[in-house]
């Protein structure tokens, strides 16, 4: 079975504290009701509650720039992930004799990796095509990891251009579909009007 592409968006700091009993790491990977520009391409807006399936039924590893072996995961109880009034919430504590982990730390500590990030397929969407540029908003996702990274990316964004050349597709088609049904309910009229 081929994995879903993900989009990936991010670019939300990231609290690091380093101390004798771990590395703790929390923030939000993703913040809702706030438009975001998609490369000039789009807005984005996601929409309180987006994450909600996901969260019950995903497991989330915690990964560097969206690549690599987990730091922390879902499933086992080291990454917790929240939603809440402002967006999606992640926290973690990280295991200090780790050799990925501290190979990382000193990095976080300078800020070279201090964004959150999210990789993610929409399945619920909308877009509104109507303006310049569109607005998508992002009912649900499928989420497929969060990281911390050193740039947020907007990869994807074919992805996303995708789906919104299909929702205007889909808008064609339903318009073409009522158009039809119209002329053939005018024709069954004038056909009873004349026998």
């Amino acid at each position: 079975m081929t994995k879903p592409e993900a989009e990936k968006r991010g670019g939300m700091p990231a609290e690091i504290r380093a101390d004798d009993t771990g590395v703790k790491v929390s923030g939000y990977a993703a913040v809702f009701n706030q438009e975001a520009n998609i490369g000039s391409y789009f807005r984005e807006v996601i929409l309180p509650g987006a994450f909600r399936k996901a969260l019950g039924s995903n497991d989330v590893p915690f990964l560097i720039n969206h690549a690599g072996l987990p730091l922390a995961r879902t499933r086992s109880g080291t990454l917790r992930l929240s939603e809440d009034s402002h967006g999606l919430k992640i926290e973690t504590e990280l295991d200090a004799d780790d050799p990925d982990v501290q190979r990382i730390v000193p990095k976080m500590k300078r800020g070279d990796l201090d964004k959150m990030s999210f990789a993610f397929r929409a399945t619920v969407q909308r877009w509104d095509d109507t303006q310049d540029p569109p607005l998508r908003t992002v009912e649900e996702v499928e989420l497929f990891d969060v990281s911390i990274v050193t740039d947020p990316a907007y990869d994807g964004t074919s992805i996303a251009l995708r789906s919104l050349d299909e929702a205007r597709k889909e808008g064609r088609r339903q318009h073409n579909a009522a158009a039809f049904a119209r002329r053939k309910a005018e024709t069954e009229a004038r056909f009873r009007n004349i026998t």
